[in-house]
């Protein structure tokens, strides 16, 4: 469908078929010039390359991820190198020296989950991980461990990244989870953000709502952000001058200070030169009126595609029987699939790339992503022919 804009990733990659995306996407070719303009910025800028950037080109990137999330507030959002550092900046908005208790699933991205799980080990933290499977009736089993359990916070993926199933509706279960407990909110939306179509205003000033570039925001590892409730008075632990840049030149106080807006949970000085590339992508999109939705209905027609594909050559355990979904219209932009082990697993997804067939596994998780890069012509899975 978009083809053209990735002539330089596809050119590197000939004859790949790319199911990794959901992992590793393919950058549009505006990235490389967009690298390029963050070199000449910083060149003629030098001293005040601060400023200006903060000036001009984060509030640039916050106003185009407010309008694909459609908030009112761009100001509220903050940016990191990656999610994790976010995630831990509001962890330690907390004492840990008291009780806390952490309410969340146990299928969170690694990095959440080593970091949940150490924090685990300190008396004072309890953490309450909710199973996803059965799927069916995750919601309901999710609202009542937070009815039972009265968390201070509440984090969970609204794509679940072991199986590409969602939570479905977003601001109903929000709406559940607030009626039955009064705790802090946060989403990993990395696998929703640029890839289902999400609407977060009846949700703004509500939740924590974390997502990032390195997917299918294609703008590559090193710009992540979070949407932060403009009510909140947090303080975060860990904190950078970032957090209260523009106030740098005043008078010191005695407490330390935070911005008043999204950038009190602000780190410190970052390359940039991923918020550029965010910011071509994002741009260009908007420019060429391909939105969120055209994304997602193409991606759609590719899995069903892809699924008509895989059912001619009845592999024994690669197969539509072994696909992790709850319903089509509740699924991200990638496949998983569960193998009989994860050796096996990992012995599939080798075979499959010598023969040009990118996929990535996660234990006994074989997953195959979408882009909109691939086209319907594209896929083919003849070597499985092979491969039984």
């Amino acid at each position: 469908m978009l083809k053209v804009f990735y002539q330089r990733f596809l050119s590197a990659n000939p004859g790949v078929q790319h199911y990794a995306c959901h992992s590793h996407h393919y950058w549009p070719d505006v990235t490389r010039d967009a690298m390029l303009k963050y070199w000449d910025d910083s060149a003629q800028w030098v001293d005040d390359k601060w400023d200006h950037m903060f000036g001009e080109t984060v509030p640039a990137v916050q106003r185009l991820i407010s309008r694909v999330l459609q908030l009112k507030q761009p100001s509220q959002i903050t940016f990191a190198p990656n999610t994790h550092e976010l995630l831990f900046r509001l962890l330690t908005c907390y004492d840990w020296s008291k009780p806390l208790k952490v309410l969340t699933t146990d299928s969170e991205f690694h990095s959440f989950n080593r970091q949940i799980r150490r924090l685990a080990e300190l008396p004072t933290i309890d953490v309450v991980m909710v199973p996803t499977e059965p799927f069916a009736d995750f919601r309901e089993r999710f609202v009542a461990a937070a009815a039972e359990h009265q968390p201070d916070l509440v984090f969970f993926s609204q794509v679940f990244f072991n199986s590409g199933i969602t939570v479905g509706d977003l601001p109903t279960l929000v709406d559940a989870l607030e009626q039955c407990c009064r705790a802090t909110i946060a989403v990993d939306g990395y696998h929703a953000f640029m890839a289902l179509p999400t609407d977060l205003s009846a949700l703004e000033g509500r939740i924590f709502y974390l997502a990032g570039s390195y997917k299918y925001a294609q703008g590559g590892e090193g710009c992540c952000f979070m949407v932060v409730p403009a009510t909140n008075s947090f303080r975060p632990l860990y904190t950078g001058w970032f957090a209260e840049f523009g106030a740098l030149s005043g008078e010191r106080q005695a407490q330390v200070q935070y911005a008043t807006d999204g950038y009190r949970f602000a780190g410190a000085t970052m390359d940039l030169s991923a918020m550029y590339r965010l910011r071509a992508v994002l741009s260009l999109f908007e420019e060429r009126a391909i939105g969120v939705r055209h994304i997602h209905s193409y991606i759609q027609r590719l899995q069903q595609r892809f699924l008509q594909e895989l059912a001619r050559y009845d592999h024994p355990w690669l197969n539509q029987s072994n696909l992790l979904q709850s319903h089509p219209d509740e699924h991200g932009h990638f496949f998983t699939f569960r193998g009989p082990s994860a050796e096996v697993v990992a012995e599939l997804a080798e075979a499959l790339k010598r023969r040009a067939i990118h996929t990535d596994y996660r234990g006994d998780r074989l997953r195959f992503g979408f882009a909109p890069y691939l086209e319907l012509d594209d896929i083919d899975l003849s070597p499985l022919r092979e491969l039984r």
